[in-house]
């Protein structure tokens, strides 16, 4: 054949492309007949003309015969003439490859520990080596798969390969799948009008959607993997051989919700049910089992899903409920902090679960859900989205009965919610011991008059150590409904046993609403035995009409579950009177041998808890209650660990370090104890810092809630919620921990308990349900030894498939050489692993920016480093030909 036919066919395909404006690819033809493909946009890496899918012709083939010095118009060939070649459709060629997109494509090295491919009609994959168990390199080429797709239109074929992407199952390295997805799915790459500068001008291609890359079996691989080898981190003992019983989830019939609780306040409104509850003769209850009861007796450790198991049936067995308290206290800290759940999502489910009852909360009026004081439109803004998240009862205290820390949170749920605001009186010492006279009848009325008159729906008399017995109760509930129009509602602990006869008491002066936990998670440190107290009542005139029977069937299952929480239990066996002594709250008893144990001192327990009762005497007994009550324990545990008592504090102040926590309650952080602070003991803590005794709120400027949420979504992602950035604000690091957390273990609260908190044994198998219709049937099989690193390979098979999980061994002592890390602006770090292969400058030398320092070896290419700065080479830490890591520190410049 001639130059010219050769040349025609060549232009044929360059208009074909040209005219879909695809990009500026140029075909040229030489003397020698030659044709050259210049693809100008290589970053993208598709083309939209593969000759093959379109013509039927195989160039590569054809090429080869061509070389061989045979014609286009050859047997082999049959392209007789221009008119053969004919152009049916569309096709587009991806590569898939081992690069990071939102990191600007660097490579990703390491093991494939899942590889699954995609094809059918109209997909063509060209793979060489890629497999489950692969090891991508860093000195090979970083593509793994060419995907090619076929149709009949551009979009046909665009939407034809996103699907196909999707479908792709890469676990293990990173992939520049999510990027070509992006490509795929855009109307202007569909439409034939991407060029040179489409990713310059799309920079939402690099942006990675929420759905996209979950990886969440791999992900939960990695956490089981992690447990087996090291452990669970907040589980310092465990028996290996323990065999958990299988719980009975109550059955639910298939019915409609009853009529409940939440449904009266949305019928009668707010002033309607006030009066309703006052009407009302039988005794209402509030079931704490989803929040106080757990976190009195096992250190607030109870999972969402052995809460959602049941959490539907109890709103359907027992309309009858005043409210579920279900959220706010340290539970929301603990959420993130330890069981790696979002709080808000618990909140979310749990009122999906209950649509019928009152959800309540606890709420540390100036202090939110937090340990310290927060700017006024802060606490506003999450009091308003706790109340559109579900929550219908604030119950509002201050750690110290400060009236003024609960009056903006009242009025806040008062004029900007349709909820209601309960305000606490917390209850201390025994106004009946003539002996303990500072928060005398009167000093309760007095502020069950202001909390009243402050516009509070409810008064809750919170006795959180369980010191109220059942004479001052009977005088307190007569006295107060005296003296106040607002329901009372009773909330105590049974660290001392005898508190179900101080809700006895208070039923017969009038109390409208006591807190119980079902029989298997109440008493001791937890709430009165809510089975028990229904049936003793039973002969009662304000007897409940609550189904004893169902009561006990959902007890029966939390007998079980709590099992799962064994190494979080309080250790206290029995009711105690002691509890009339150290006044330690029942929230906090559960956590204070923990700690205890994890500051080496659980063996001085006794002296901790007589430490406990005499700094509250040093304090000037002040109301305990979180985060009071942990300041006083702070010091409690400072005086045990320095072996001081608290008659050393005034004399050897000048010379102690105070916890911060005691600093800040005596600069006023926390609010004023009724009577003052000690002066004297003041002015040791403070020294000559000035304390305050207005609202610690005022000194806090407010936020920009916008530019603050602005800045958080740019700081993590965009997919983050509102709720998400309070979050943040109420605990900034536990939020980002909790964040990071999840980015590499996923969605760890799908695991069933045992496995969350234990390691698997050989050949067990889980089902985890990761959502609605989608499960992973996960088997542990083995673990190997330790390798030269400390790694070692944990085995599983998931819905059939081996993985195997490489993990870290804490334990195991490694010799190899650990390179420093860039941390500082004079740390010059290597961008991405690979090999070093050379140093260009010595220490001493004087470098200008722009300055080449030394140069990677990676995937086939060469990278050079250069200075960020003028400087002098102070330090070169790692030699030539050094295998490096990313972010190793290669030079230090002065």
């Amino acid at each position: 054949e001639t130059k010219n036919k050769l040349y025609d066919y060549a232009i044929a395909i360059a208009k074909h492309v040209n005219y879909n404006n695809a990009g500026t690819v140029e075909f040229l033809v030489d003397k020698d007949e030659n044709i050259y493909f210049i693809e100008v946009n290589p970053r993208i890496q598709v083309e939209h003309t593969i000759t093959e899918e379109v013509t039927g012709i195989d160039i590569v083939r054809s090429q080869i015969i061509i070389a061989a010095g045979h014609p286009l118009s050859h047997s082999q060939i049959y392209i007789p003439s221009q008119d053969a070649v004919k152009c049916n459709g569309w096709a587009i060629q991806c590569r898939i490859t081992t690069e990071d997109p939102a990191n600007d494509f660097k490579p990703d090295y390491g093991k494939i520990v899942a590889y699954r491919n995609a094809a059918g009609y109209g997909i063509r994959l060209d793979e060489g080596s890629s497999y489950s168990g692969m090891t991508v390199s860093p000195f090979f080429d970083s593509m793994l798969v060419k995907v090619s797709a076929s149709g009949r239109t551009l979009k046909g074929a665009s939407d034809r390969l996103n699907r196909t992407l999707r479908e792709f199952r890469i676990r293990g390295v990173k992939t520049n799948i999510p990027f070509l997805i992006n490509v795929m799915g855009n109307p202007v790459f569909q439409q034939g009008e991407a060029t040179v500068g489409f990713i310059q001008q799309h920079p939402e291609l690099l942006k990675t959607k929420k759905e996209e890359g979950k990886d969440r079996g791999t992900k939960l691989l990695r956490y089981l993997a992690e447990l087996k080898v090291n452990g669970h981190p907040d589980v310092k003992a465990y028996d290996p051989n323990k065999e958990f019983r299988k719980p009975i989830i109550p059955k639910v019939e298939e019915i409609a919700y009853p009529k409940g609780s939440k449904d009266l306040l949305t019928e009668l409104g707010r002033e309607g049910f006030i009066e309703h509850i006052k009407n009302e003769k039988q005794i209402l209850f509030t079931d704490t089992t989803f929040r106080d009861a757990h976190q009195s007796l096992f250190a607030t450790r109870l999972r969402n899903q052995d809460m959602l198991k049941v959490a539907e049936g109890m709103a359907k067995s027992f309309p009858e409920l005043f409210s579920m308290e279900v959220w706010g206290g340290a539970t929301f800290d603990v959420c993130m902090r330890f069981l790696h759940e979002d709080p808000w999502d618990r909140l979310r489910q749990l009122r999906a679960a209950a649509p019928n009852v009152l959800l309540q909360m606890l709420f540390r009026g100036s202090n939110g859900v937090g340990y310290a004081a927060y700017p006024d439109n802060v606490l506003e803004k999450f009091i308003v989205k706790s109340a559109e998240n579900g929550i219908d009862v604030f119950r509002i205290f201050d750690s110290l009965n400060w009236f003024e820390g609960m009056e903006n949170s009242i009025k806040a749920v008062r004029n900007q919610t349709s909820s209601l605001a309960e305000a606490c009186i917390c209850y201390t010492g025994d106004f009946l011991n003539k002996d303990r006279q500072k928060y005398n009848l009167q000093y309760y009325i007095d502020l069950g008059k202001r909390l009243e008159d402050a516009g509070a729906h409810m008064i809750a008399i919170k006795d959180m150590a369980g010191l109220l017995k059942p004479y001052a109760a009977e005088q307190l509930i007569g006295e107060l409904k005296n003296n106040i129009s607002l329901p009372i509602h009773l909330h105590t602990h049974d660290t001392s046993s005898i508190q179900s006869s101080t809700y006895m008491k208070a039923m017969e002066a009038g109390v409208d609403v006591v807190d119980v936990a079902l029989a298997s998670m109440s008493g001791l440190t937890s709430q009165p035995n809510f089975n028990s107290f229904v049936a003793a009542a039973n002969d009662h005139p304000r007897k409940s009409s609550i189904d004893l029977q169902k009561l006990n069937e959902y007890s029966n299952y939390f007998e079980v579950v709590r099992e799962y929480y064994y190494p979080f239990e309080s250790e206290l066996r029995a009711g105690t009177a002691e509890v009339y002594e150290h006044e330690i709250p029942g929230g906090q008893y559960s956590n204070l041998l923990p700690q205890a144990r994890g500051l080496g001192l659980d063996h001085k327990f006794e002296t901790i808890k007589q430490n406990y009762k005499e700094v509250n005497q040093l304090f000037g007994d002040i109301v305990k209650v979180t985060p009071s009550s942990k300041v006083v324990g702070d010091m409690a545990m400072f005086l045990t660990s320095n072996n001081i008592t608290a008659a050393d504090v005034l004399i050897k102040g000048d010379s102690l370090a105070f916890p911060q926590s005691v600093k800040q309650l005596f600069k006023g952080d926390l609010g004023q104890p009724y009577g003052g602070f000690p002066k004297e003991l003041q002015k040791v803590i403070l020294g000559n810092e000035t304390p305050y005794t207005e609202r610690p709120n005022a000194h806090i400027p407010p936020l920009d809630m916008t530019k603050g949420y602005e800045a958080f979504l740019e700081k993590f992602d965009a997919s983050l919620t509102e709720e998400d950035y309070l979050s943040y604000l109420m605990y900034p690091k536990v939020f980002e921990d909790f964040y990071l957390f999840n980015k590499h273990f996923g969605i760890v609260e799908k695991l069933p308990t045992p496995s969350f908190y234990y390691p698997m044994k050989p050949n067990e198998e889980i089902m985890v349900e990761i959502e609605s219709g989608k499960n992973l049937l996960i088997r542990f099989r083995y673990m190997g030894e330790p390798n030269e690193d400390g790694y070692r390979e944990v085995f599983f098979q998931i819905n059939g498939q081996t993985r195997n999980i490489l993990v870290k061994d804490a334990n195991v002592q490694v010799a190899k050489v650990l390179h420093a890390k860039a941390t500082s602006p004079d740390d010059v770090g290597a961008p991405l692993q690979g090999k070093l292969v050379e140093v260009a400058v010595n220490e001493g030398d004087e470098v200008k920016k722009g300055q080449p320092l030394f140069v990677i070896e990676a995937m086939k290419m060469e990278t050079t480093v250069n200075a960020p700065k003028d400087g002098t080479v102070k330090r070169v830490l790692i030699e030539n030909n050094t295998m490096v890591e990313q972010d190793d520190c290669v030079i230090q410049l002065g």
